[in-house]
């Protein structure tokens, strides 16, 4: 069985390509998570009737995994997402997405796929713990097992990448007074441009270089929370394609990784729709870069 949630798009969701920005897509997934576990009435959510278990007892992520199928366009009706369960451990489970539209023969259009590593947690002792009886029977429902891959390591070569300091606002703590999940997508996106801006430093303007994302995948390794101080974004170019780019990014405090980040973009023409090459300048800085 299945989780279907309809999901209301927002104006202020699109980007300036005037489709649904790749962040919001993890805002999307979380909407429908909750939904999911409102209707189970699991200790963390709104779902819940004492506003203190909230806070002390909670889910938390720590992996995400988005791949980005079409480009979502604004419109009246909602976005449907279905998620199911993939993976049900002791500590952890891991919830599987797709974001479509569906018409009335059931023909998809899928927009995107993703998968969430969760965990419950104590935030009155710092420590996760493990799925209760009760938490493994609602989870249960959902299973479509799936084996969980070991995803690759992000290590970050300070030497080489770029230093982007991270600002926290207000908005963007959550409930558990440490910044929401779907936040982190923002920080590395900004970091990514501001990297892409400064490798694009002294170029003729008059080629407009379209990028698109078409994977990213996080990992939150320690909580990040409101203070005055930004905290320290490294990003750095990982592998240069043909049409495609990797860039990989580290928030951290103190020497301290907070959470890494994997991205593949692609290159895209406005115009034909299609993926296509940089332009031999830029595509030679992204090398250089990479070296």
């Amino acid at each position: 069985m299945r989780h279907r949630y309809a999901c209301p798009i927002r104006w202020a969701d699109l980007d300036l390509l005037g489709h649904v920005n790749n962040v919001r897509y993890v805002d999307y997934l979380q909407e429908a998570r909750v939904d999911l576990l409102r209707a189970h009435r699991w200790s963390g959510t709104s779902g819940s009737d004492d506003a203190t278990d909230a806070l002390v007892d909670a889910i938390v992520v720590s992996r995400h995994e988005v791949t980005y199928r079409a480009p979502l366009p604004f419109g009246e009706r909602p976005v449907l997402i279905e998620c199911w369960v993939t993976d049900l451990r002791a500590g952890s489970f891991t919830l599987a997405y797709e974001i479509f539209h569906e018409d009335e023969a059931g023909d998809r259009v899928v927009y995107a796929e993703a998968s969430t590593v969760l965990a419950p947690y104590r935030f009155d002792t710092e420590s996760p713990r493990r799925l209760t009886p009760e938490e493994r029977a609602a989870l249960e429902v959902y299973l479509e097992p799936v084996p969980r891959v070991r995803p690759e390591r992000v290590v970050i070569d300070r030497d080489r990448a770029g230093h982007y300091p991270v600002q926290v606002r207000f908005s963007d703590v959550d409930v558990y007074r440490h910044v929401n999940n779907v936040v982190y997508f923002e920080y590395f996106q900004e970091a990514r441009i501001r990297h892409f801006m400064e490798l694009g430093r002294g170029r003729s303007r008059g080629h407009t270089l379209g990028v698109v994302v078409a994977r990213t995948d996080v990992d939150y390794l320690a909580p990040i929370t409101l203070r005055a101080e930004p905290y320290d974004c490294w990003t750095q170019i990982a592998h240069v394609g043909r049409t495609s780019v990797v860039l990989e990014s580290e928030i951290a405090h103190d020497g301290r990784a907070l959470a890494r980040a994997r991205v593949v973009l692609v290159f895209f023409d406005g115009e034909t729709q299609r993926p296509t090459e940089p332009p031999a300048d830029y595509l030679e800085r992204l090398r250089a870069a990479l070296a």
